[in-house]
């Protein structure tokens, strides 16, 4: 399933300076495991996130595991996401 997480910094960013290589590790291996599909970056708020998993659960325990999210710097808003089914209408008379 595909699922958006989209961060929200919880302080200043000069909190998250020592996190940041650990943050940065453990976002890559999320990407190289295939559970961060993609991402993007919204100055001062943090990334977004495409995510392929099982569940919205998993997609937050996988977050979970981030240095930002362990140490209450950053949360995130998560849910799952579908083709646009509406689409189907427009192919419903073939």
């Amino acid at each position: 399933m595909k699922v958006f997480a989209i961060a929200t910094p919880k302080h200043t960013a000069d909190k998250f300076q020592q996190y940041m290589p650990a943050e940065v590790s453990a976002t890559l291996q999320h990407y190289l495991d295939g559970s961060i599909e993609q991402f993007w970056f919204r100055e001062k708020l943090g990334p977004i996130f495409l995510m392929n998993v099982e569940s919205v659960e998993q997609a937050k325990a996988s977050l979970a595991e981030l240095p930002l999210v362990a140490n209450d710097l950053m949360t995130y808003e998560v849910f799952p996401v579908t083709p646009l089914s509406p689409l189907r209408l427009l192919i419903q008379g073939k």
